[in-house]
């Protein structure tokens, strides 16, 4: 039986708060909760522990990068290209028949990076230059060789559409810091069309105003943003007082609704974002010397850089979690030519992504931000129409780098031609568990209400930190 929508089935500390304070009183209330660097309805403090970091930068590769050519050596590889796939490997999941794709050594040779010998690609001559601040977990692997699902699950922990993504459910746990911009915001890829679309960072069944904010780098970053011309802050102040006042009353019958009170914040950020907001995109005021850092001014990379650097800009104000996405609809998906495919978009973002690295050790602030960079799976040892590689999901490689993660190392290892995690797996569960522990947050007490299920980003299944890799 479903629970009258007056006598819910949970009454919440905010609720609570909200229906004795009534009125516009519970609503100022309810801004200064949510306003706070305190908690949410679970009654959580800011961080279950002491945090490693106290923000994220993750940088997406869409499309999927290939592990065997970027991150992950293989002797192997090299000594049997141009040959089938050896039958003690096993079958996989492919659209090809394996015996008519041999595999494919790496298109780029690697040599070892840094005080550390890290072995990196030449693909990326400019993060191997920051090579001793790297992390690579090798052993990564999820559960689907689609891309919708994949970008969904290295996003919200599951293949399925509809759950809170991560950067909603750190900022629901910790909060802002922030008033005037949001706690999660996310920078598509300009060229738009992403295999998956928006779910990948909305709020599923957590409360809307925990949903990624989207950004872009320009005099408008956020669309609808700015007031209609001739319309002074003190009309839209006004408007916004009445419609408040008309919200407050319809709230008030209504259980105050999560989703609704949302809407209600949501206008009132908008308000305080449309200065704050176009501040932190320009640029214009950092000096030559960091613009030339992220290769701002550069054709190749001036795009992808100008949103790292903005990025940069973000976490220094407040904002909890910050997502570049780098790849339109088809993005790092190598299927026909690894080396034209990997040579443009490394171009466009090995700079820019070292720069980044530079950039926050040179302000003392790499110790505390957690800088991630991944792709929402890797690609097979095997080729593809020749030249390219297919997708890989069984084993790849995500790269951690600040916030007290061990630099210059590797984790884990897939198998002898880098089809599958075979070493220290680490499955999407895994990484997820790890980077809410570096932000100081439990995977397992970080959980949610819903339908009767104290849900949580990791889900049910059994998953663990990767504590091997903590510095």
């Amino acid at each position: 039986m479903s629970a009258s929508p007056h006598f819910p089935e949970r009454s919440t500390r905010r609720q609570f708060l909200l229906r004795a304070g009534g009125g516009f009183g519970g609503l100022a209330l309810s801004d200064l909760l949510a306003s706070e660097k305190t908690a949410d309805d679970t009654g959580l403090t800011v961080s279950h522990f002491r945090p490693r970091a106290k923000r994220v930068i993750y940088l997406f590769m869409h499309g999927g990068p290939s592990h065997v050519d970027l991150w992950d050596p293989k002797e192997a590889l090299v000594r049997y290209a141009g040959q089938p796939l050896p039958q003690s490997f096993g079958s996989v999941m492919t659209r090809r028949d394996v015996a008519k794709n041999p595999l494919l050594g790496p298109v780029k040779p690697f040599r070892p990076r840094g005080q550390s010998g890290l072995q990196m690609s030449d693909f990326l001559p400019q993060m191997a230059g920051v090579a001793d601040e790297f992390c690579v977990l090798r052993s990564c692997h999820g559960d689907s060789v689609n891309h919708p699902q994949s970008v969904y699950q290295m996003n919200t922990g599951s293949i399925l559409m509809g759950r809170p993504s991560l950067g909603s459910w750190v900022a629901y746990g910790l909060g802002s810091e922030n008033r005037d911009m949001p706690s999660f915001v996310v920078m598509p890829d300009p060229k738009g069309g992403l295999k998956g679309g928006p779910p990948a960072w909305g709020s599923g069944y957590l409360p809307a105003s925990y949903q990624g904010t989207t950004m872009r780098a320009g005099d408008n970053p956020i669309l609808n943003l700015r007031p209609p011309e001739g319309l002074s802050a003190e009309r839209q102040r006004a408007a916004l007082d009445h419609a408040r006042a008309l919200n407050e009353r319809h709230l008030a019958v209504r259980d105050f609704d999560d989703a609704l009170l949302a809407r209600v914040r949501a206008y009132e950020l908008a308000f305080r974002m449309q200065a704050a907001a176009p501040d932190i995109v320009d640029v214009s005021r950092e000096s030559d010397t960091v613009k030339k850092l992220y290769g701002i001014g550069e054709k190749e990379t001036h795009e992808f850089g100008t949103r790292c650097l903005i990025a940069r800009r973000m976490i220094e104000r407040g904002v909890r979690f910050v997502q570049l996405y780098s790849g339109d609809t088809n993005g790092w998906d190598a299927h026909k030519d690894v080396m034209q495919n990997h040579t443009a978009y490394c171009r466009a973002t090995d700079k820019p992504v070292a720069g980044l690295l530079r950039d926050l050790r040179g302000r003392g602030m790499l110790d505390d931000t957690l800088v991630i960079w991944g792709g929402e799976f890797g690609r097979m040892p095997m080729s593809e129409q020749g030249r390219g590689r297919d997708h890989n999901p069984w084993g790849y490689s995500v790269v951690l780098a600040g916030a007290g993660v061990r630099g210059g190392m590797a984790y884990g290892a897939t198998d002898d031609i880098g089809l599958r995690a075979a070493q220290n797996k680490v499955h999407v569960r895994d990484l997820h568990a790890t980077i809410l522990h570096l932000i100081g947050l439990d995977h397992e007490r970080l959980t949610f209400l819903h339908h009767g299920l104290e849900e949580r980003l990791t889900g049910v299944e059994d998953s663990r930190v990767v504590t091997e890799i903590l510095g």
